[in-house]
């Protein structure tokens, strides 16, 4: 008998739903209370299950469209009536949770339903928008065998990846309904597990002279957390929902979890029924952005959810030779590492014509000589940078990500990366506004000749607001050079070359100085990243501008 599937009612003054997703297709067998399809109003995404079972015969609905109350979503095809009968001679009994020991309920009054036999059913979890199966490339458990939480039960592929797909539970596998090489939708159970995780958790069930229980959709587990030496009354009990739990949460709320990366099943609603806020998820990924800048470690500078790879034994290769990191080295791969993983980095490439600029710099050079400095390009750009910095003060800043704040600096000092036979250092100039070239040209040379020696006091490295790699002693074309956190930004110069360049209706030599600007997305935008890096341009090719 065919039977019509109707959009069911969804609360007062709510006519119409639209269709996130359909979890069914033509063909499917379902069960009574399979999720055939979810549904978005605007208060909250609703898992729609069927009244009974049978087979897909026609689906009247499409994913991203709106359907009415009451309107026909799908035809279904109902199962005998042997299985009606069978459907409705399981019972119901309700049961209360307690902790051993104490004789009081915990949840008082309010009741729920438990599986007597402990019998769950796995379902195949979400694996990313717009999947709806995946074909299982391997099982990896048989019947009989003893399962642990988190023990990978199956691979699943999809046509993006091959998921491990973890179990949630402790347990036994009773049932393995799908083979190797199989096919899976999601939501389909894929093994039947005898859980052992309320029979582990001090959870005593108190049932009614009734012979069968019918298991719930969405299986309870009652857990009882205890601290050692902490009182009976002071137990807490968390409630955990099995996979494919419905997530109470409204579409504004997933949306805003969906837009800064956070996946809504993991947060802990503070609403009524655990309802999700936006708060919640607020608080959920500032503790998780807290745990992975807290949780790092000297060796290597590992953060947690970062999984670091056991390196193979080189020497079977060939011969080979360790050496142990000097504090230079560890210092500096500790905090790049953790700069890299933290700030999201955007490098902006520019150009600069410095024919004229090259030409006064060697004609002031012997000037600067007699001084005790050199005229580099690195001391001019460290004038060039002071006077960018106060014109774009973005750059001159840093965040304060658990406060969630700016922090904008009004002295100007700047970081020169060195290159030591130690390793790189960066010590700092200060208050490079107040001084002149000549003056920085001197510094620069005092303070590169104690980096190099290895002298540079603790002083000397702190108060850095902007840093300049320069490279173009070594070589190369172009590169992208790492933020030196909590700075915001740092300019690589690369080795300046003589190319063509199309000036007054003919092509000249000119000298051209390769810039790369590297900075931090979240405060500073591209379109400033390019502005501030064509001002550095501009203010090489035309050192008057510097006056002004």
């Amino acid at each position: 008998m065919i039977k019509e599937f109707k959009i069911p009612e969804l609360g007062e003054n709510i006519h119409s739903a639209e269709i996130v997703k359909i979890n069914v297709f033509v063909g499917s067998e379902i069960k009574k209370d399979d999720i055939l399809f979810e549904i978005e109003t605007d208060k909250a995404t609703i898992e729609v299950p069927s009244d009974f079972s049978g087979i897909i015969k026609e689906i009247k609905i499409k994913e991203g469209t709106k359907a009415n109350i009451g309107e026909v979503a799908i035809l279904i095809e109902e199962s005998s009536s042997e299985e009606k009968k069978e459907s409705k001679s399981e019972e119901k009994v309700q049961v209360s949770f307690e902790i051993k020991n104490d004789e009081k309920s915990v949840f008082g009054e309010s009741k729920a339903e438990i599986s007597k036999s402990n019998l769950i059913d796995f379902k195949m979890p979400e694996l990313g928008e717009n999947i709806h199966i995946a074909t299982i490339s391997k099982v990896l458990v048989k019947v009989g065998e003893r399962i642990t939480k988190d023990q990978i039960l199956l691979e699943a592929e999809t046509d993006k990846a091959t998921i491990e797909i973890p179990s949630e539970i402790d347990g036994i596998i009773k049932e393995v309904k799908i083979l190797d090489n199989g096919k899976a939708k999601v939501g389909e159970t894929i093994f039947v597990i005898e859980s052992e995780e309320v029979g582990n958790s001090a959870v005593v069930v108190k049932s009614e002279e009734k012979p069968k229980i019918e298991t719930e959709k969405q299986e309870i587990v009652a857990q009882v957390a205890e601290s050692e030496g902490r009182k009976s009354e002071n137990k807490i009990v968390q409630t955990d929902i099995l996979p494919n739990r419905i997530v109470p949460a409204s579409p504004s709320v997933r949306r805003f979890a969906r837009e800064i990366g956070i996946e809504i099943a993991n947060v802990r609603g503070s609403g009524p029924g655990g309802r999700i806020s936006v708060e919640d998820v607020k608080l959920f990924a500032k503790n998780l952005n807290q745990t992975l800048t807290q949780n790092v470690t000297s060796a290597g500078n590992q953060i947690v959810g970062i999984k670091q790879e056991i390196l193979p034994d080189f020497s079977k290769f060939g011969e080979i030779e360790t050496q142990a990191m000097n504090n230079i080295r560890k210092k500096t791969a500790e905090h790049l590492s953790f700069a890299w993983q933290t700030i999201p980095h955007v490098t902006q490439f520019e150009k600069a014509d410095i024919t004229e600029l090259e030409e006064i710099r060697k004609k002031y050079a012997k000037i600067v000589e007699k001084e005790g400095g050199k005229l580099t390009m690195t001391s001019i750009l460290l004038k060039v940078v002071a006077t960018a910095i106060k014109k774009f003060p973005q750059f001159n800043s840093s965040i304060d990500f658990n406060k969630k704040e700016i922090i904008f600096k009004k002295y100007f000092n700047i970081g020169i990366a060195v290159d030591t036979p130690k390793g790189l250092v960066v010590p700092v100039i200060k208050n490079v506004d107040r001084k002149s070239i000549l003056e920085l040209s001197v510094e620069l040379s005092q303070i590169s000749a104690k980096a190099k020696d290895g002298k540079l006091s603790l002083e000397d490295m702190q108060g850095g607001n902007f840093t300049i790699s320069n490279l173009g002693g070594i070589g190369g074309t172009a590169f992208t050079p790492i933020v030196n956190s909590p700075e915001v930004a740092i300019l690589g110069v690369s080795k300046s070359q003589i190319e063509p360049k199309f000036i007054e209706n003919q092509f000249q030599p000119r000298l051209i100085l390769p810039l790369s600007l590297s900075y931090d997305h979240r405060i500073i935008d591209g379109a400033d990243g390019a502005r501030f890096a064509k001002y550095i341009s501009d203010v090489l090719e035309n050192p008057f501008l510097l006056s002004l």
